[in-house]
């Protein structure tokens, strides 16, 4: 089986910067430019949300997003489409950066199980980071996930426990995603002495015991807070301020340039 891209991308020794997207957001048609855009300006790995009409871990920014996009035509059919269609070039520049799906049980459940991870590697898409999969009930999903060739990624908390920290790592396939704060995405505030501190702490303990590379995520912000991640974690993960910066657009290729001009900006 081939390796897949996000697989290559950590065997190389670069500190990565990770873009969480919402499809479709805000406008229908945006999707494929914003994709381009962020690729051609250093998105490492693109998260693609899946829409949710319940998505308890998201703040009100992508919450926001993911009303959107619903009402926009995304459903887990249409976002492999658009994943498939970046890959080829259809609309756009081939995309060839790896791209994570990262969303919640219940879609897949309902897509099927099996055929959603075929279909997923079919598209083009190369993991998954499902929220609310606990990995101690993820195995047999796990498993056929990995048949398929796909990464799967679990989550780090700022109160998850040593020996979990082991177990996440031990079950992410190649790498794990920390959680910057206990806080719903969006909301989280990285700021002050205090908060820097603990955020390092954490993070210096989560290197002790994580035998592959993480990433952090929530609450980053700006090009500051991408380096000061970048210091204690192996990436930097960008999303809800992604959103807010391309809200206002109001046709596809003003999201794309709003989106590109963001991510120059963290670069």
């Amino acid at each position: 089986m081939k390796e897949n891209r996000i697989a290559s991308l950590l065997r190389q020794e670069k500190k990565l910067l990770l873009a969480y997207y919402m499809p479709e957001f805000p406008v229908p048609g945006s999707t494929l430019p914003v994709l381009e855009a962020l690729q051609e300006n250093g998105a490492d790995i693109i998260e693609l949300g899946i829409p949710f009409s319940d998505p308890v871990g998201d703040g009100p920014v992508i919450q926001e997003a993911a009303q959107i996009a619903i009402g926009n035509g995304v459903t887990v059919k249409h976002l492999l489409e658009l994943v498939r269609k970046a890959r080829a070039g259809e609309g756009c520049e081939p995309v060839t950066a790896p791209i994570l799906l990262m969303g919640y049980c219940n879609p897949l459940i309902a897509y099927g199980g099996d055929c959603f991870l075929h279909d997923a590697v079919e598209a083009g898409v190369d993991g998954l980071l499902l929220p609310d999969l606990p990995p101690e009930e993820a195995g047999d999903f796990l498993e056929r996930a990995k048949s398929f060739g796909l990464t799967v990624v679990f989550l780090i908390s700022p109160v998850t426990p040593p020996e979990r920290i082991e177990l996440i790592d031990s079950l992410s396939t190649d790498f794990s995603y920390c959680l910057a704060v206990n806080a719903t995405t969006g909301t989280a505030k990285l700021s002050g002495a205090d908060a820097d501190a603990a955020v390092e702490k954490y993070l210096r303990r989560v290197r002790r015991h994580a035998r592959k590379k993480f990433v952090v995520g929530f609450g980053i912000r700006d090009k500051a807070r991408v380096e000061q991640i970048w210091r204690l974690a192996d990436g930097a993960v960008v999303g809800s301020a992604l959103l807010q910066h391309v809200a206002g657009a109001v046709t596809p290729g003003e999201c794309a340039r709003l989106a590109g001009e963001f991510w120059r900006s963290l670069r």
